[in-house]
């Protein structure tokens, strides 16, 4: 499959170094110069991965991702010249799937892309049976990738989906940060890294008032979905 990809950056350079390297490695790029721009694309041409500077003029990447998030749970990674872990947690927070700091790698952004699009869209994995999970009153319907708790669908990122997966698949079970980062994030672990933990609070606060209702914090050893 060919996939799509949006780059929305301010900077020309920035989306000709991405664009080439992205269409060598086989993607359809296309292009918006702002916000206002990305939302109009995003909505005709459908992308199946968002690459979204933050800071752009009018309408920034975090408001594009809050418009996206109304309607879609497709991979996005935020570019930004702000390398501060709080923004990294609020683009986290609004529902970002990865976060890459200026100036990068151009062959770092390809791998994060091919690694978001392989998690998200289980490349490789069109022979493996999708079951639906059930966990309490969860339902996870792994062919629609989407999560339902008493009927209504619960919106979750790649990544999050991904974390629900793993742990329906085997309630009970306690993951360690690790094992939950490289899975959903198809990475290797980075011990200073705080995504697995924004991450379960995101999810604890869409599935429940109740923090531990679903997912239980097991001190110095991991996290257990509760059966």
């Amino acid at each position: 499959m060919n996939y799509k990809i949006l780059i929305a950056d301010d900077e020309p350079q920035i989306r000709d170094l991405l664009k080439l390297y992205l269409e060598n490695e086989g993607y359809n790029v296309t292009e918006a110069s702002d916000g206002a721009e990305a939302l109009r694309l995003i909505s005709s041409v459908s992308p199946d991965l968002c690459l979204l500077d933050i800071m752009m003029p009018g309408v920034d990447g975090y408001q594009v991702l809050r418009q996206l998030r109304k309607s879609s749970n497709i991979p996005v990674i935020f570019l930004s010249a702000k390398d501060a872990d709080s923004e990294k947690v609020l683009g986290l927070n609004l529902g970002a799937d990865d976060y890459l700091a200026k100036p990068f790698n151009p062959l770092e952004a390809v791998a994060r892309v091919n690694a978001a699009i392989r998690r998200f869209y289980n490349l490789g994995a069109a022979d493996v049976k999708k079951e639906t999970l059930r966990v309490k009153d969860l339902v996870l319907d792994q062919e629609a990738c989407r999560l339902e708790k008493d009927g209504k669908t619960i919106d979750l990122t790649g990544v999050e989906y991904k974390i629900m997966e793993l742990f329906m698949t085997h309630p009970g079970k306690v993951f360690t940060k690790q094992q939950l980062y490289e899975y959903a994030w198809g990475e290797d672990f980075i011990i200073a890294d705080n995504n697995i933990m924004v991450c379960i609070s995101k999810l604890r606060s869409k599935l429940s008032e109740d923090a531990s209702e679903y997912i239980k914090t097991l001190r110095g050893l991991g996290y257990r979905m509760e059966s």
